[in-house]
Protein backbone atom coordinates (compact mmCIF):
# COMPACT_ATOMS: atom_id res chain seq x y z
CA UNK A 1 0.00 0.00 0.00
CA UNK A 2 1.12 3.54 0.21
CA UNK A 3 3.03 5.48 0.73
CA UNK A 4 4.81 5.73 -2.72
CA UNK A 5 7.85 4.61 -3.83
CA UNK A 6 8.07 1.70 -1.93
CA UNK A 7 11.29 2.43 0.46
CA UNK A 8 11.96 -1.31 0.28
CA UNK A 9 13.40 -0.71 -3.60
CA UNK A 10 14.94 2.84 -3.54
CA UNK A 11 16.76 5.12 -1.51
CA UNK A 12 16.77 8.23 -3.80
CA UNK A 13 16.29 8.00 -7.98
CA UNK A 14 17.42 11.08 -9.76
CA UNK A 15 15.59 11.76 -12.63
CA UNK A 16 17.33 14.45 -14.37
CA UNK A 17 15.58 14.28 -18.21
CA UNK A 18 12.25 13.80 -16.73
CA UNK A 19 9.47 15.29 -18.92
CA UNK A 20 7.32 15.91 -15.37
CA UNK A 21 10.04 17.91 -14.38
CA UNK A 22 9.84 22.11 -14.63
CA UNK A 23 12.33 23.34 -17.50
CA UNK A 24 15.43 22.84 -16.72
CA UNK A 25 14.88 20.98 -13.06
CA UNK A 26 16.20 18.47 -12.16
CA UNK A 27 13.96 16.23 -9.61
CA UNK A 28 15.10 13.73 -7.37
CA UNK A 29 12.85 11.25 -5.24
CA UNK A 30 13.81 10.31 -1.81
CA UNK A 31 12.67 6.99 -0.49
CA UNK A 32 14.23 4.99 2.52
CA UNK A 33 16.13 5.51 5.17
CA UNK A 34 19.68 3.88 4.93
CA UNK A 35 21.70 6.67 3.61
CA UNK A 36 23.76 4.25 0.91
CA UNK A 37 21.11 1.89 0.43
CA UNK A 38 19.76 3.06 -3.18
CA UNK A 39 23.18 3.53 -4.84
CA UNK A 40 22.91 0.69 -7.07
CA UNK A 41 18.89 0.47 -7.53
CA UNK A 42 19.09 3.03 -10.32
CA UNK A 43 17.73 -0.17 -12.83
CA UNK A 44 14.92 -0.94 -10.98
CA UNK A 45 12.43 1.96 -12.60
CA UNK A 46 13.81 1.44 -16.40
CA UNK A 47 13.96 -2.30 -16.15
CA UNK A 48 9.72 -1.95 -15.51
CA UNK A 49 9.47 1.14 -17.92
CA UNK A 50 9.95 -0.95 -20.79
CA UNK A 51 10.57 1.31 -23.99
CA UNK A 52 10.68 4.50 -21.34
CA UNK A 53 14.51 3.64 -20.85
CA UNK A 54 15.35 6.01 -23.68
CA UNK A 55 13.26 8.98 -22.39
CA UNK A 56 14.46 9.03 -18.84
CA UNK A 57 17.55 9.34 -17.35
CA UNK A 58 17.54 7.59 -13.91
CA UNK A 59 20.48 6.60 -11.46
CA UNK A 60 20.43 5.49 -8.15
CA UNK A 61 22.42 7.90 -5.23
CA UNK A 62 23.22 7.83 -1.61
CA UNK A 63 20.56 10.54 -0.33
CA UNK A 64 22.97 13.44 0.12
CA UNK A 65 24.44 12.71 -3.05
CA UNK A 66 21.07 12.60 -4.64
CA UNK A 67 20.07 15.45 -3.68
CA UNK A 68 22.53 18.07 -4.64
CA UNK A 69 22.28 19.95 -7.47
CA UNK A 70 18.34 19.36 -7.27
CA UNK A 71 15.67 22.30 -7.52
CA UNK A 72 12.62 19.80 -6.51
CA UNK A 73 12.74 17.28 -3.86
CA UNK A 74 10.06 14.63 -3.23
CA UNK A 75 10.27 12.98 -0.33
CA UNK A 76 8.95 9.44 -0.64
CA UNK A 77 9.99 7.87 3.20
CA UNK A 78 7.94 5.80 6.09
CA UNK A 79 6.27 7.54 8.28
CA UNK A 80 8.48 6.76 11.10
CA UNK A 81 11.27 7.61 8.75
CA UNK A 82 10.27 11.11 7.96
CA UNK A 83 12.14 12.99 10.64
CA UNK A 84 15.69 11.07 10.73
CA UNK A 85 15.64 10.89 6.91
CA UNK A 86 14.88 15.21 7.10
CA UNK A 87 17.02 16.05 10.05
CA UNK A 88 19.88 14.16 8.01
CA UNK A 89 18.94 16.43 5.19
CA UNK A 90 18.46 19.62 6.52
CA UNK A 91 21.05 21.41 4.95
CA UNK A 92 21.08 20.06 2.13
CA UNK A 93 17.67 20.98 1.32
CA UNK A 94 17.83 24.46 2.44
CA UNK A 95 16.41 26.68 -0.78
CA UNK A 96 15.04 23.87 -2.17
CA UNK A 97 11.23 22.79 -3.51
CA UNK A 98 10.68 19.86 -0.93
CA UNK A 99 7.37 18.01 -1.56
CA UNK A 100 7.01 15.53 1.01
CA UNK A 101 4.22 12.29 -0.59
CA UNK A 102 3.77 10.93 2.92
CA UNK A 103 0.80 9.69 4.42
CA UNK A 104 1.29 8.40 7.89
CA UNK A 105 -0.88 5.58 8.18
CA UNK A 106 -0.82 1.95 9.18
CA UNK A 107 -2.44 -1.32 9.53
CA UNK A 108 -4.77 -2.49 12.48
CA UNK A 109 -6.51 -5.64 12.33
CA UNK A 110 -6.97 -6.00 8.86
CA UNK A 111 -7.62 -2.09 8.48
CA UNK A 112 -5.62 0.51 7.11
CA UNK A 113 -5.88 3.67 9.33
CA UNK A 114 -4.36 7.04 9.54
CA UNK A 115 -1.84 8.01 12.12
CA UNK A 116 -2.35 10.89 14.63
CA UNK A 117 0.74 13.27 13.91
CA UNK A 118 1.13 15.71 16.74
CA UNK A 119 2.35 18.21 14.19
CA UNK A 120 -0.87 18.37 12.07
CA UNK A 121 -0.33 16.24 9.43
CA UNK A 122 3.33 14.73 7.82
CA UNK A 123 3.23 17.98 5.24
CA UNK A 124 3.32 20.24 8.35
CA UNK A 125 6.03 17.79 10.24
CA UNK A 126 7.97 18.14 7.11
CA UNK A 127 7.64 21.76 7.51
CA UNK A 128 8.85 21.86 11.17
CA UNK A 129 12.20 20.00 10.26
CA UNK A 130 13.01 21.91 7.14
CA UNK A 131 12.86 25.46 7.84
CA UNK A 132 14.85 26.89 5.62
CA UNK A 133 13.70 24.88 2.89
CA UNK A 134 10.08 25.63 0.92
CA UNK A 135 7.65 22.27 1.35
CA UNK A 136 4.49 22.00 0.32
CA UNK A 137 2.47 18.26 -0.06
CA UNK A 138 0.89 16.17 -2.99
CA UNK A 139 0.85 12.72 -4.73
CA UNK A 140 0.13 11.29 -1.36
CA UNK A 141 -2.93 9.00 -2.81
CA UNK A 142 -1.06 7.54 -5.52
CA UNK A 143 -0.20 4.12 -5.39
CA UNK A 144 3.47 2.85 -4.94
CA UNK A 145 2.32 0.46 -7.82
CA UNK A 146 1.84 2.85 -10.41
CA UNK A 147 4.47 5.74 -9.65
CA UNK A 148 6.94 3.00 -10.12
CA UNK A 149 5.22 1.86 -13.29
CA UNK A 150 7.16 4.71 -15.80
CA UNK A 151 5.11 3.60 -18.66
CA UNK A 152 1.39 2.93 -17.09
CA UNK A 153 -0.53 6.60 -16.91
CA UNK A 154 -1.38 8.32 -13.72
CA UNK A 155 -5.12 9.27 -13.29
CA UNK A 156 -6.81 11.27 -11.08
CA UNK A 157 -6.57 14.59 -8.87
CA UNK A 158 -3.47 15.78 -6.84
CA UNK A 159 -4.25 17.72 -3.60
CA UNK A 160 -1.69 20.33 -3.53
CA UNK A 161 -1.26 21.77 0.12
CA UNK A 162 1.76 24.77 0.47
CA UNK A 163 2.12 27.52 2.81
CA UNK A 164 3.95 29.06 0.17
CA UNK A 165 2.32 30.49 -2.41
CA UNK A 166 5.01 29.80 -5.43
CA UNK A 167 5.93 26.27 -4.27
CA UNK A 168 2.25 25.21 -4.54
CA UNK A 169 2.63 26.56 -7.86
CA UNK A 170 5.44 24.65 -8.79
CA UNK A 171 3.83 21.81 -7.36
CA UNK A 172 0.92 21.96 -9.52
CA UNK A 173 2.59 22.44 -12.41
CA UNK A 174 4.80 19.22 -11.87
CA UNK A 175 1.52 17.58 -11.38
CA UNK A 176 -0.09 18.92 -14.35
CA UNK A 177 3.03 17.73 -16.69
CA UNK A 178 2.53 14.57 -15.96
CA UNK A 179 -1.29 13.64 -18.38
CA UNK A 180 -4.47 12.28 -16.73
CA UNK A 181 -3.53 14.24 -13.59
CA UNK A 182 -4.61 17.52 -12.53
CA UNK A 183 -3.74 19.50 -9.97
CA UNK A 184 -5.49 21.44 -7.21
CA UNK A 185 -5.05 24.07 -5.35
CA UNK A 186 -5.88 22.20 -1.71
CA UNK A 187 -4.87 25.35 0.11
CA UNK A 188 -1.81 25.46 3.12
CA UNK A 189 -0.48 22.34 4.55
CA UNK A 190 -3.06 22.63 7.53
CA UNK A 191 -5.28 20.75 5.38
CA UNK A 192 -2.67 18.07 4.24
CA UNK A 193 -3.90 16.27 7.58
CA UNK A 194 -7.02 15.33 5.06
CA UNK A 195 -5.68 14.54 2.20
CA UNK A 196 -2.94 12.10 4.07
CA UNK A 197 -6.45 10.59 5.69
CA UNK A 198 -7.79 9.82 2.46
CA UNK A 199 -4.99 7.19 1.41
CA UNK A 200 -6.29 4.95 4.36
CA UNK A 201 -10.02 5.07 3.22
CA UNK A 202 -8.57 4.35 -0.76
CA UNK A 203 -6.44 1.60 0.40
CA UNK A 204 -9.68 -0.03 2.12
CA UNK A 205 -12.06 0.89 -0.20
CA UNK A 206 -9.54 -1.53 -2.78
CA UNK A 207 -9.62 -4.12 -0.72
CA UNK A 208 -13.50 -4.04 0.19
CA UNK A 209 -13.79 -3.70 -3.69
CA UNK A 210 -10.84 -5.52 -5.19
CA UNK A 211 -10.14 -2.24 -7.22
CA UNK A 212 -7.63 0.51 -7.77
CA UNK A 213 -9.77 3.37 -6.97
CA UNK A 214 -8.60 7.10 -7.34
CA UNK A 215 -9.64 10.39 -6.48
CA UNK A 216 -11.32 13.45 -8.80
CA UNK A 217 -12.74 16.26 -6.94
CA UNK A 218 -15.84 17.52 -8.64
CA UNK A 219 -17.41 20.81 -9.13
CA UNK A 220 -14.10 22.33 -9.50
Amino acid sequence: PPPHISPRHSDARDICQNPTAPAGAGVRVEGGEGKNKGAGTGDEVPASAGTTRQALAITGAANADAVSGADVVLLAVPFEGLHPTAESLREALAGRLVVSIVAPVEFVDGQMRAVSVPEGSAGELTRDLLPESRVAAAFQNMSARDLLRADHPLEGDVAVTADDDEARRETMALAEAMPSLRAVDAGPLSNSRYVEELTALLVNLNRIHKAHSTIRFLGL
